[in-house]
């Protein structure tokens, strides 16, 4: 089921992934801990194969050396699974397009199920016009792969006006899709690009529920990074918790996401 959007990254962000994420070798990690810090691998170590299946962001390591009087900053990468929406009955056009892996273009959609026709126009006709654009980008990818990075800005831009009733009632989460296609592509030519901190934020998020949901191993690289990213994207969020906050259910062991 596709679930309403809140807020990223509010004002107990910080503090509720150090609470529960910021642990290395069994131990908390302190920001400030240099050993710690510089012990980490530059890079998980993914194959070079499986590395599209993932989003990958630089994070910085900065340190401070005091025999040299000077700050040192080194870059880890922190690789984020891209986690495709789950195959639902209820969501059979989305299932269509996953099956065949295949970027699911809302303007083939209307042209090819007509009795959705009327609620996909209703529910879209402040944003037709972005949607027309990044189907006629999709398209063009093929002949010119950096249409690929214009259609992925504007899918970040369409995550805002998400979701709608026709994506509720029909499309299923086909923007979660639409995002990690595109990135999957996107890594596929190599191209170089760069997510928003939002994207980058609601892509742990969908990681994070995941892992939970099939009680997967903690991975404590990750958890650092992640930790690391969110202090360096949103330095000024505050570190009150509070059970509402948006990343609250993400690390709960009890959360009913």
């Amino acid at each position: 089921m596709l679930h309403q959007r809140r807020e990223l990254a509010t004002r107990g962000d910080l503090k509720r992934i150090q609470k529960a994420g910021v642990r290395h070798e069994g131990k908390k990690v302190v920001t400030d801990d240099v050993k710690k810090l510089k012990s980490l691998s530059v890079d998980p170590g993914i194959p070079d194969l499986d590395r599209i299946h993932y989003y990958i962001e630089p994070v910085r390591i900065e340190y401070y050396v005091p025999k040299d009087s000077r700050f040192v900053v080194e870059t880890r990468y922190l690789f984020i699974p891209l986690i495709d929406p789950e195959p639902s009955e209820r969501y059979p056009i989305l299932n269509s397009y996953m099956e065949r892996e295949k970027f699911f273009d809302i303007i083939e959609v209307v042209g090819e199920h007509s009795r959705y026709t009327t609620m996909i126009l209703e529910a879209y006709h402040e944003t037709f016009t972005m949607l027309e654009n990044i189907s006629r980008a999709v398209k063009d990818g093929r002949f010119n792969q950096e249409s690929y990075r214009k259609a992925f800005y504007l899918t970040e831009t369409m995550m805002k006006f998400e979701p709608t009733v026709a994506s509720l009632e029909v499309l299923g989460d086909y923007i979660s899709y639409n995002i990690n296609w595109l990135i999957r592509r996107m890594n596929s030519l190599e191209m170089e690009f760069a997510a928003s901190d939002d994207t980058i934020a609601y892509l742990i998020k969908r990681r994070n529920v995941r892992w939970e949901e099939k009680g997967l191993p903690e991975d404590e690289r990750f958890e650092i990074l992640a930790a690391l990213f969110y202090d360096q994207a949103f330095p000024n969020r505050g570190l009150e918790f509070e059970e509402e906050d948006y990343f609250f259910d993400i690390f709960e062991k009890k959360s009913k996401y």
